[in-house]
């Protein structure tokens, strides 16, 4: 037992260095990143790296800016035209900002526009004013639509994303930021897809890297300050897909792109082998931690950085292309390839401050054209399939079954008093009586069975006394009568005999007369192998 003792202390203390060693050589700033990536359309997590701890959202603040103001634009609070003015405090934000004077006056396009493209902090408090009347009411809005949304770890105290120790989200709650406003407003996706502006002489391009570089991307926004680190929501779609990656806490701006696109490839080019990966369910499941943010203040803008880092840092950097060659998952390609060169010069969409030339909802005609194409499309599909689902002759089998149900069912009981008595309006025609078991040779009882040998249930009970088989007898006549009712009037030397009821009576038979009960059964059975048969009771209301 000693020696094997001796044994497991030397492994124990091995493996304890070795992972010592791990933790030591790996990167200084994989411990401080967050990454997420999902399905646009279903919300299904692909990839999560610390994606429920909390993070300072810098300047992607703007996306809850921009998803408060159109809610107003929706409920008919403002309209995209309405006419904002810029306040002594919206002038005093720090940068990055537009600088324009107090007194100012832009529109919610143009402000939206600008906002979302140089991610100025004075336009967020513009809209958050006229939005809201200040910016403590706006962020009590932006605070209840994340409840709404379900961002349980977001909490906003301004609408621009400066410092603040209270203004907290996570990837996650990004995440599900994102998939709301590409789910509420898909005729808005431009705003979050420019790739410049142009205010006058002043071009101002979009610090999203990926825009016009990477194949798909689709929008949406980046944010920095020191304590949180480059940050970065991106969309991007291929073959009918939309995929949302979150990057927070990058150490640079082509860091941050590049990571976003290493995780969008990853998402495109999954392999068929991922369905043995174990499922991380949707986002809105992803579990929250409870944590104080991290500060990447040392990191991003201690001393030891040759310049101090900005949001407008140069996306052009060897750091760049070292983590592309890296980190991307096999099979994808040419990680160089990942991002194109960066154009020298893009397209961009002028705004301008004062009253809007033109009505700005005519920009978003298309769009919402092609929306509500498709979604005639999809309703159009629906009334088709059900017009086809049912087959011709469906209805009428059922018709015919309906049908057959609906008839009365024929029995041999015994029906009620005064069924078959003539109406008093119609004296002239033949009254019919109830059958005795003595005619056997009536039409009306051809739908009997053939005889057996045990005795078969009769119609007249075999104890029927002779007053009330007179009553009926004395009231009606038999079946047949209706038929000799011509020939009898033609013969009048034959008279009906007067004792009906008593021959009637006489000829019901007795529980001691087994031979007669005998000779009547076998009798009843030759009418039901006649040649041709009279109407059967089925036929006889027809007559």
């Amino acid at each position: 037992m000693n020696f094997v003792s001796t044994l497991r202390i030397p492994a124990i203390t091995a493996a304890a260095l070795a992972a010592s060693i791990l933790t030591a050589a790996a990167p200084a700033h994989a411990r401080t990143e967050a990454l997420l990536l999902i399905e646009a359309d279903s919300g299904k997590v692909l990839h999560a790296e610390n994606a429920t701890i909390p993070w300072y959202p810098a300047s992607i603040t703007k996306l809850m800016t921009t998803y408060v103001t159109l809610q107003a634009v929706r409920n008919k609070r403002i309209t995209l035209d309405t006419l904002f003015t810029f306040s002594a405090r919206a002038s005093s934000q720090a940068p990055s900002k537009i600088g324009f004077k107090p007194g100012t006056h832009i529109t919610v396009d143009n402000a939206i526009k600008i906002l979302m493209v140089k991610s100025a902090n004075d336009i967020a408090v513009v809209l958050a004013e006229g939005v809201s009347g200040s910016v403590e009411n706006f962020s009590s809005e932006m605070n209840l639509a994340s409840k709404n949304l379900g961002m349980t770890q977001s909490n906003w105290v301004n609408p621009n994303g400066l410092p603040a120790d209270d203004q907290i989200t996570s990837a996650r709650d990004l995440a599900i930021l994102a998939r709301a406003l590409l789910r509420e407003f898909p005729e808005y996706d431009m705003y979050w897809n420019i790739p410049a502006i142009q205010l006058g002489k002043k071009y101002m391009r979009n610090y999203n890297t990926l825009i016009g570089r990477y194949e798909g991307a689709d929008g949406m926004k980046t944010g920095f300050i020191c304590a949180s680190g480059f940050n970065l929501v991106a969309s991007a779609s291929r073959g009918g897909k939309r995929l949302i990656a979150v990057v927070l806490g990058s150490p640079s701006s082509p860091y941050r792109g590049a990571k976003a696109a290493g995780l969008l490839e990853r998402g495109f080019h999954r392999g068929p082998l991922t369905w043995l990966s174990p499922s991380l369910g949707s986002v809105e499941q992803l579990q929250p931690v409870n944590a104080t943010p991290p500060n990447l203040y040392g990191e991003m803008c201690g001393s030891h950085r040759k310049r101090p880092a900005a949001e407008e840092a140069d996306d052009d950097s060897a750091e760049a292309s070292s983590f592309m060659l890296t980190n991307l998952p096999p099979g994808s390609g040419k990680a160089s390839a990942l991002l194109k060169d960066r154009p020298d010069a893009v397209k961009a969409i002028a705004v301008f401050v004062g009253a809007a030339k033109s009505a700005s909802e005519a920009q978003f005609a298309s769009a919402r054209a092609k929306l509500q194409k498709l979604a005639k499309g999809k309703k159009g599909t629906a009334p088709a399939k059900e017009a086809q689902a049912p087959a011709p002759a469906k209805p009428s089998i059922t018709t015919a079954t309906a049908a057959a149900s609906a008839q009365p069912l024929q029995t041999a009981t015994t029906p009620p008093p005064g069924a078959f008595t003539p109406a008093t309006n119609q004296p002239e025609r033949a009254a019919r009586r109830l059958p005795a078991a003595t005619d056997v040779s009536n039409p009306a009882l051809s739908f009997a069975p053939a005889a057996r040998a045990e005795p078969a249930p009769l119609t007249a009970t075999p104890d029927a006394k002779p007053a009330s088989a007179a009553k009926p007898a004395s009231a009606t006549k038999p079946a047949s009568a209706a038929t000799a009712a011509p020939k009898a009037a033609a013969a009048p030397k034959k008279p009906k005999p007067k004792s009906d009821a008593k021959s009637a009576a006489a000829a019901q038979p007795t529980a001691t007369d087994a031979k007669q009960n005998t000779a009547a059964k076998t009798a009843a059975a030759k009418p039901a192998t006649g040649p041709k048969q009279a109407a059967t009771p089925a036929q006889a209301p027809k007559q």
